[in-house]
């Protein structure tokens, strides 16, 4: 590629509101433009690198047995109806409805469609399986940021496994986390598998693969020591055992008149002190309130709780709900004597006593709470969320929490949509059997942007060569006969070496030709210019270390495709 006829816009300067690394500089280096809130065209450069990201994906996972198949974007309602996700997916699932009337999804997964596809397997003979596309997605996500990290439509990787029973599975989710590992080391990203909680995908067991960021939106505990890690949606730890104080027989009620939160309770003359109290929320669970009680310092992790009760949808409940239901505003709330309303305590609540609560009468408290003896706890759960500096649950060390992009994620799903979608197969006894599944997806937009964003310095992009869409730019100082000449010569050997080259033809000033290859990341950099070829020599220049050194014209090519080679060999 001639950069005098390519199409790669460089801009000086960060688009306005961008605040992601990777954004800024997808922009700036000519890879992506916006075209509205979470959408965005790849440009020619953009479009290279996502292909080399396809297919470092692809050859893994056809390497485990993958079969790949392209599966429509637009899914009959019924579908999704039909396994539950039609309400559970909110309003982040795009619904529309066609001329005749008729309801329609724009996929955002393809746990369904797969799922239908494998009813046509009718014997454990033809298991397993492995299947998988790139699709694009579409999610109304409420909050699209950060370029390529948080849109609202992209391309995805997904596959599905597809065994006769919980062992097959295992052998698959297996198989896909070593390919995973593999995936993300040849793209150049440091990756830390994490306990995840599986969401509205449903299914047991899920791990993500994370890349440490703080343009990410995920929070990962992590023990140095024993190299326990978990997305704090799912993390435990230990704390300090809290010694009950004030044992009361009964419960006492006094006044707090315009106390209404933990900070202001532990102040109040005769109050308590926040791990001392039972902080009592209120959520609207599939339209069924509940009671949530948490220990007052303790926040609560709302995954954790969407993943105890499996809910389709959860939100906080409004001001006048929390009044009909209790009789008092926030603030003032409690779950003593409360009857006929499901109860879900935090583990970090049971065997205390001496606790101090609303009395579900505003401006009115109750001390002297015993849980077990004075509230009707339906169940309890780990709800609470990890801090940094709480010990790890799996050694004696101390956790570490750090903000991380989720870059790959992997599920056991079990036969929770072969059961609802008639997919089974006749066992070795005859016996119809639902197909146990497996569900494996990394988008590629995101894996570009999460390398963008750990690959670069003050100067732009550095490419790792696996990616690049370009390994190497030949940059031409001047336009003098002689020099285009030997620039053009060597351009074509590069080309013949089996080299993706980028030719710098244009009539620009030197450098504004350097700024651009080095905004642009290209791994290497071969400068052509009358002064060293004078001595026979080239300029060459690695974009990652920065140094510069001659090499003789006749060897740089040589050079150039040992050090491409030896990279991509890993």
């Amino acid at each position: 590629m001639r950069w005098s006829q390519a199409f790669i816009p460089t801009l000086r300067d960060d688009p306005a509101g961008a605040e992601a690394i990777s954004h800024k500089l997808l922009v700036r280096g000519g890879y992506i433009r916006q075209l509205m809130s979470g959408s965005y065209s790849l440009l020619p450069a953009g479009f290279r690198v996502r292909n080399k990201v396809r297919a470092i994906i692809a050859e893994e996972i056809d390497s485990i047995g993958g079969q790949e198949f392209l599966l429509p974007v637009l899914h009959p309602a019924e579908v999704w109806q039909r396994t539950g996700r039609w309400e559970a997916m909110g309003d982040e699932l795009f619904r529309l409805k066609d001329r005749r009337g008729v309801d329609h999804v724009l996929g955002m997964t393809h746990e369904e469609i797969f799922t239908l596809v494998a009813t046509e397997l009718k014997s454990y003979k033809q298991l397993p399986q492995l299947w998988y596309h790139f699709q694009t997605k579409l999610r109304d996500e409420p909050r699209p940021k950060s370029g390529l990290l948080r849109v609202r439509e992209f391309v995805m990787k997904d596959s599905y496994s597809f065994d006769l029973d919980e062992e097959g599975q295992a052998k698959q989710f297996d198989a896909h986390h070593a390919a995973y590992t593999r995936i993300f080391k040849r793209m150049g990203l440091e990756t830390v598998p994490v306990e995840a909680s599986s969401g509205a995908m449903g299914g047991s067991d899920s791990v993500e693969f994370m890349v440490q960021s703080t343009a990410g939106e995920d929070f990962v505990a992590f023990s140095g020591r024993c190299g326990y890690s978990a997305n704090v949606e799912r993390a435990q730890s230990r704390i300090p055992t809290v010694a009950n104080t004030n044992p009361l027989e009964a419960t006492e009620k006094f006044p707090t008149p315009g106390v209404r939160t933990i900070d202001a309770l532990a102040s109040f003359e005769g109050g308590a002190a926040a791990e001392n109290q039972i902080k009592s929320l209120v959520y609207i669970v599939d339209e069924d309130p509940i009671l949530v009680l948490m220990r007052g310092d303790h926040p609560l992790q709302e995954q954790k709780l969407a993943d105890h009760l499996k809910a389709g949808e959860l939100r906080p409940a409004h001001e006048d709900e929390i009044v009909d239901l209790l009789g008092a505003h926030p603030g003032s709330l409690g779950a003593v004597g409360v009857s006929d309303v499901r109860i879900v305590a935090d583990v970090g609540l049971q065997g205390r006593n001496g606790m101090t609560t609303g009395a579900n009468e505003d401006d009115f408290h109750l001390r002297g709470v015993d849980i077990e003896r004075d509230i009707d706890v339906s169940e309890w759960v780990n709800l609470r969320e990890v801090k940094a500096g709480e010990g790890c649950p799996s050694c004696d060390g101390d956790l570490e929490v750090y903000k991380a992009i989720e870059v790959g994620h992997i599920f056991k799903l079990g036969a929770k949509y072969s059961k609802t979608l008639g997919a089974t197969v006749l066992d070795e006894n005859g016996k119809a059997r639902p197909i146990i599944m497996g569900s494996y997806g990394i988008g590629l937009g995101r894996a570009v942007a999460a390398i963008a964003e750990v690959h670069n310095d003050d100067k732009g992009l550095i490419w790792p060569v696996a990616v690049a869409p370009w390994e190497v730019i030949v940059t031409l100082v001047k336009t003098d006969p002689d020099t285009m000449a030997a620039g053009e010569h060597l351009y074509r050997d590069l080309k013949a070496a089996g080299l993706d080259v980028l030719l710098d033809d244009r009539n620009e000033r030197p450098g504004v030709k350097f700024t651009d290859a080095e905004l642009v990341g290209i791994p290497y950099r071969i400068t052509v210019g009358p002064r060293g070829l004078a001595d026979g020599n080239v300029e060459f220049v690695e974009r990652a270390v920065g140094e510069r050194s001659d090499i003789p014209l006749d060897g740089i090519v040589a050079h150039v495709k040992g050090l491409v080679d030896q990279a991509l060999a890993g």
